[in-house]
């Protein structure tokens, strides 16, 4: 029977051992620790305002706990914790497997400052192929694996999924387009003139022919490439027999195409192994965690996190990682460290039981697999290195910022706002945040904007800010030290009326207009308040990083827009006709050549089509022309 361990503390009274003393009576860890039993459980740390600091998990509460107020006890963690303590609680479970569960749940839950935190909840991309279809689908994939067919993964980003379907392409031709423009096209695309597909939409590859080439680009994501060599070697010595040379020197093209994959491949161990290999780096405070997957064998690529861990030092950033990354996401059979947390044996049961296979956690010391281990631990600290340098170069520009615009001290926190639309279509609006660690693109926003004249933007920008203005006053997320606003002295005023509206004081609102011909380096920033707009140097380190906030949020209203407008445009206007279904529908295009056909159509000429009859070609009419 699965673990279920309660997330709610309050849903599980017998469990309550201990709580935090009521309002205005001392804590006395002496007496508390004393009221403690010996058992598994999990203890939340408590300041003068209620606000968990610190979530810990113990085989022995009374002594876990306990640990804290000895008298040798020099931690600086521990000792900047105590000074902010005002009460504990803690929650008595079953068992240990159960106390990791809940600890990991309330810390997502709270977010304590001192736990190690991971910033990012990364979801990993994978390849996808389809079985349900005569002619299935290769394609990359993000998102629940609940679909049927095959998924390979996970990969480490989107282009090393890309990368791999690019040179399936070039070898096996199968087909990326969904199952609706497949299913309509009555000539082969560009993908089949650039040879990177087969043609299978209009029958240009036998069913038979495209099933060998679906099972061998299986076989070869399984990293069984030997296996499809030698079939192919096969296949072309069978046709060539059979005088069918086309086709021989087809399959000697693929087998070509195929070995000079596998040259650009590294496959470093059984084609059985699956693991994850994770390395920590730390320095200067601050910790990178890198994991390299390797899938049947092969290295896919490495990722990293860098985790908030304040007064933590690696082995603690890692123990605390593998429960937070591995309970989010589902766990290898193996996982390769270089040191295993304390409780590894509790660990890898709870993963196990989540991911329904077995999973171990690994010291590797000696081997390929300590090879694997140094290669991620290079890779952590370059990141790291990068990371500080980078981070070093985006204080300076803030700093740059802070004395640029006036204010008191270096802003922390940047959000800008664009308005994208094509003649008042579609219209979207985006916020993107800049922060000490550059974007924090979980805290970016879109806006799709209703209710207003098409082309407004000045009413586009005020529905936006309104929007996300009432929602940071409630506390979805911090208020910004600077509002950057892409547009001149007439949106900053929008800006500033919104914002005096909903009684949000910041410390500057900035209006980015583009110069007399619209070059980098020309901007005009308007500040409320001063009559004539400041133009900053083009070599100014302030300039750069609003050129680069604001080329941000235009990126991400574009995208944003692009995406609504193609699906608006996908949409046909004979769906909102009811009763005319996908059957009546062809035959309205197939009789009038198209949409255009269909609007210059008359009622007579519209009931005159197989299954239309006058009553429906009245309907429709009236839905295409509603001012006729």
């Amino acid at each position: 029977m699965p673990l279920r361990p309660p997330t709610d503390v309050s849903a599980a009274p017998p469990a309550r051992a201990a709580e935090a003393p009521s309002a205005g009576e001392p804590f006395d860890p002496r007496a508390f620790v004393a009221s403690l039993p010996a058992r598994p459980g999990v203890y939340r740390m408590r300041d003068a305002a209620g606000t968990v600091i610190y979530v810990g998990k113990a085989g022995n509460l009374k002594a876990r706990v306990g640990s804290y107020f000895r008298s040798d006890q020099l931690q600086p963690k521990v000792v900047a914790m105590l000074r902010q303590l005002a009460g504990i609680e803690v929650t008595i479970t079953n068992s240990e497997t159960e106390a990791l569960l809940l600890e990991f749940n309330l810390i997502k839950r709270h977010r304590p400052h001192y736990n190690v935190l991971l910033k990012d909840d990364k979801s990993f991309p994978y390849l996808y192929l389809t079985s349900t279809q005569d002619y299935p689908r290769l394609s990359f994939y993000r998102g629940s694996r609940r679909l049927p067919g095959f998924f390979f993964g996970p990969y480490p980003s989107s282009s090393a999924v890309r990368e791999t379907l690019l040179q399936l392409q070039k070898v096996f031709r199968l087909r990326q387009c969904d199952d609706s423009y497949f299913a309509n096209r009555s000539r082969p695309c560009l993908q089949y003139q650039i040879r990177r597909c087969s043609g299978p939409c209009v029958g240009l590859i036998s069913r038979s022919d495209y099933a060998a080439d679906v099972a061998a680009a299986k076989r070869v994501l399984e990293a069984r490439n030997d296996e499809v060599a030698v079939d192919l070697a096969a296949r072309m010595e069978e046709a060539a027999a059979a005088l069918a040379f086309e086709k021989a020197a087809a399959l000697r093209d693929q087998l070509a195409a195929l070995k000079s994959v596998q040259a650009n491949q590294i496959v470093s161990a059984s084609a059985d192994l699956d693991c994850d290999v994770v390395a920590v780096a730390s320095g200067a405070g601050e910790h990178c965690v890198a994991v390299m997957f390797v899938r049947a064998g092969r290295n896919l690529g490495t990722t990293t996190y860098f985790p908030k861990a304040p007064y933590a030092d690696s082995l603690e950033v890692g123990a605390a990682f593998l429960a937070q990354h591995y309970l989010a996401h589902e766990a290898p059979a193996e996982i390769v460290v270089a040191h295993g947390p304390d409780d590894a044996a509790t660990l890898a049961a709870a993963l196990g039981e989540r991911a329904g296979h077995r999973v171990t956690i690994h010291v590797a010391e000696r081997g390929l697999k300590a090879r694997w281990l140094e290669l991620t631990l290079e890779n952590a600290v370059q990141a790291l290195k990068m990371r500080t340098a980078m981070q070093a170069g985006v204080d300076q520009q803030l700093a740059a910022v802070g004395a640029a615009l006036g204010l008191e001290r270096a802003p922390e926190r940047i959000e800008c706002f664009d308005i994208s639309h094509t003649r008042g279509e579609a219209t979207v609006a985006s916020c993107v945040v800049f922060g000490r660690d550059g974007p924090l693109k979980a805290d970016y926003r879109r806006f799709n904007i209703e209710g207003v004249a098409p082309g407004d933007d000045y009413a586009a920008m005020r529905a936006a800010l309104q929007r996300r203005y009432r929602r940071l006053r409630a506390g979805e997320a911090k208020l910004p030290d600077v509002l950057l606003i892409d547009g001149g002295a007439g949106q900053l005023a929008e800006a500033v009326a919104v914002l005096a509206e909903l009684g949000v004081l910041v410390a500057a609102i900035v209006g980015i207009a583009k110069g007399a011909d619209r070059r980098p380096g020309q901007e005009r920033l308007f500040l409320w308040g001063r009559d004539t707009p400041l133009i900053l140097p083009a070599a100014s380190p302030a300039l750069h990083l609003i050129q680069r906030v604001r080329d941000e949020a235009h990126r991400f209203a574009i995208a944003g827009h692009r995406a609504r407008r193609a699906k608006t445009r996908q949409t046909s206007v004979l769906e909102d006709v009811a009763g005319l279904g996908p059957t009546r529908r062809r035959e309205l295009l197939k009789r009038f050549g198209g949409l255009q056909g269909v609007l210059g159509a008359g009622i007579e000429d519209l009931a005159q089509v197989r299954g239309i009859g006058r009553r429906l070609a009245a309907a429709l009419y009236g839905r295409l022309h509603p001012d006729g």
